[in-house]
């Protein structure tokens, strides 16, 4: 039992609460005092180095939301499984957990190959992908700023795919759709906080993408939101080194071979 069983439906529930989850944890970084001490990059080259205003990015991300919704309430009202006593059979803990673990593999394969071509090909990479790559300094609120079509298809689009694969219910997506978005917006956050989970149990992380979003490094580590498994089987991870700045503050330094 969840605690919005009997209020709200899995489906709604497995549509609309990523979206709410990116605004909170987004904004919940966007709204912390400066942290200098803990920036990949400082405020100066936030505001220099960006190439669009944040009024755009919070209108981009707003576009790609509506169409991530609609094509995921489509998808569990399509594969909802109801018996005769109208109620989803949900599969036990263990089978949810392994279910969880298959659909990263899938979004993490999908968008490797779907993100590395955007990057190989001139006019995708030209009037598509480079739009996320306006923001040469990441932050929280701008994870998913992306030109709308590359809003669907990798990120919409992977999210059905690892759904699809792995044969979970709305109930269990939420979960893992919910933990993507946390995810995804922790490794544009351009903050290496001490004690973060996501520094100590994943290698794809804040400065690991930061190389990714630097001029020098967007030909490598395309991995995302979990693994670098991709990356270091097809010869495109770059390792790094955190750097501390004498103003304060961290920079992730592309180590050459």
């Amino acid at each position: 039992m969840v605690f919005w069983e009997g209020y709200v439906s899995d489906e709604l529930m497995g549509t609309f609460a990523p979206i709410v989850v990116y605004w909170l944890y987004a904004g919940f970084y966007q709204l912390l005092p400066p942290m200098d001490r803990y920036r990949l990059h400082t405020r100066k080259e936030e505001d220099t180095k960006n190439l669009v205003p944040l009024s755009s990015v919070v209108k981009g991300v707003l576009i790609q939301q509506f169409f991530q919704a609609t094509v995921a309430h489509l998808l569990f009202v399509l594969t909802c499984k109801v018996t005769t006593s109208e109620t989803v059979v949900q599969p036990s803990i263990p089978v949810q957990i392994v279910q969880i673990i298959i659909a990263m593999l899938v979004m993490d394969t999908w968008q490797y190959f779907v993100h590395r071509y955007m990057h190989q090909n001139k006019f995708l990479y030209r009037h598509i992908h480079s739009q996320h790559h306006r923001l040469v300094v990441p932050y929280a609120i701008g994870a998913l700023y992306n030109h709308p079509l590359e809003g669907l298809l990798l990120d919409t689009f992977g999210g059905a795919l690892s759904f699809l694969v792995a044969g979970m219910t709305a109930r269990t997506a939420v979960i893992f759709f919910c933990f993507a978005v946390v995810k995804t917006v922790d490794d544009h956050c351009g903050l290496w906080l001490p004690g973060n989970i996501f520094h100590l149990f994943f290698q794809n992380n804040t400065a690991y993408h930061d190389i990714h979003h630097q001029l020098q490094g967007t030909k490598f580590n395309y991995s995302q939101p979990f693994f670098a498994i991709w990356d270091k089987l097809l010869g495109t991870y770059r390792p790094y080194r955190l750097v501390k700045r004498p103003e304060g503050g961290f920079e992730a330094r592309l180590m050459k071979d």
